[in-house]
């Protein structure tokens, strides 16, 4: 085989399961609105959307899903270093882009002088640890996060941990192995949910509860793979639509303190997977094909561009102190700000760059 036709088929995907790519949008834009929520309604129990952190145990279940998917029968043949480079070009540019964003934000934030505290060495840190997905949780005006600048890289911290070891190890193990896996990941969000307070799975982003996210990508991502392997895919006629109203019923799930921790290992151990087979298995209305398709193009960028903003939205509402009149204002319009500007970051800079990155490293 030439190496033409080898380049071809290292850049050759299968076709997209289009519906999971719409929900993958979904989860996204409840991620950005549930970000600033969290801020603006500090109580869980008055937030209607107490539990839109759970859509990175999604976004895990669904990754895992199609990892597996695209890569089960490539991955013998694509070997270790391409495998690396092809996830590396799909997934870093954005989280460099999304570390230059945070670094931007943490030096000329108007309600905030972070710098003078931190200086240029911590600064610079703080940068390279964002850029090179190392965690470096310094900051406690930012809750110890494990990125200080752009909070959401952590789980892309463990999704890369996930790729790790599933090109190393997950790929060549057999369906039971799998799934005792996850199995074991069972029993750690379990332990999880009764060792929390109030039963809360929303940890693995912070210095003080780093552990619990890798607990979260061991079960959701081998979950994924199982509905994969198993073929767990359920037809029906839900449609796009459909399947996004139950996914968003479990980020509208009434937030309970006595009640978290047998409702959150439900969702996660259960509903996830669950949607994910629905999502594989439902039928695309052609009207909404644009649709998922535009979603999923644009989950990612949103994902990871929108955080360093966020930031800011914290410093303005600890130093102004808005009345929750002008916060259910600038909430929404901040949501559709940040949509656009991930969307000609995608358009504009994520796109082009990854097509150079292609055409320059990929054999």
């Amino acid at each position: 085989m030439t190496t033409a036709e080898n380049k071809t088929n290292l850049l050759a995907t299968k076709l997209h399961f289009e519906i999971l790519d719409g929900l993958r949008g979904v989860a996204a834009i409840v991620v950005v609105v549930y970000h600033f929520m969290e801020i603006a309604i500090t109580d869980y129990n008055k937030n209607f959307l107490s539990h839109g952190f759970l859509a990175v145990d999604f976004f895990f279940c669904l990754s895992g899903f199609v990892i597996a998917y695209a890569y089960d029968n490539r991955a013998p043949h694509i070997g270790l270093f391409q495998f690396f480079k092809l996830r590396l070009i799909r997934l870093h540019p954005l989280v460099v882009i999304g570390s230059v964003l945070g670094l931007l934000t943490f030096l000329f934030d108007p309600f905030s002088d972070f710098y003078s505290i931190y200086g240029l060495g911590k600064t610079a840190l703080l940068f390279l640890a964002s850029a090179f997905l190392i965690p470096y949780p310094i900051m406690p005006e930012r809750y110890t996060n494990l990125f200080c600048l752009n909070a959401p890289a952590w789980s892309l911290f463990w999704e890369y941990i996930a790729n790790i070891f599933y090109i190393l190890i997950l790929y060549k193990l057999n369906k039971k192995v799998l799934l005792v896996l996850a199995l074991v990941g069972v029993a750690c969000l379990v332990y999880i949910g009764v060792k929390v307070p109030n039963g809360n799975l929303g940890g693995g982003w912070g210095g003080q509860n780093f552990w619990d996210g890798g607990a979260r990508v061991l079960y959701s991502f081998t979950a994924g793979m199982l509905v994969y392997r198993f073929n767990w895919i359920i037809k029906n006629k839900l449609g796009f639509l459909g399947v996004s109203v139950l996914l968003l019923a479990a980020f509208l799930f009434p937030y309970a303190d006595r009640y978290n921790w047998i409702t959150e290992p439900i969702i996660v151990l259960f509903y996830f997977p669950f949607l994910v087979a629905l999502g594989a298995g439902a039928g695309l209305n052609p009207a909404s094909k644009n649709i998922c398709k535009l979603s999923g193009e644009i989950s990612y960028p949103l994902y990871m561009t929108h955080y360093p903003f966020v930031w800011v939205f914290l410093t303005y509402v600890a130093v102004v102190k808005p009345a929750m009149s002008t916060l259910w204002v600038v909430i929404p319009v901040s949501v559709l700000i940040l949509t656009v500007l991930a969307y000609l970051i995608m358009r504009f800079v994520d796109i082009p760059l990854r097509k150079y990155l292609k055409t320059k490293f990929l054999l």
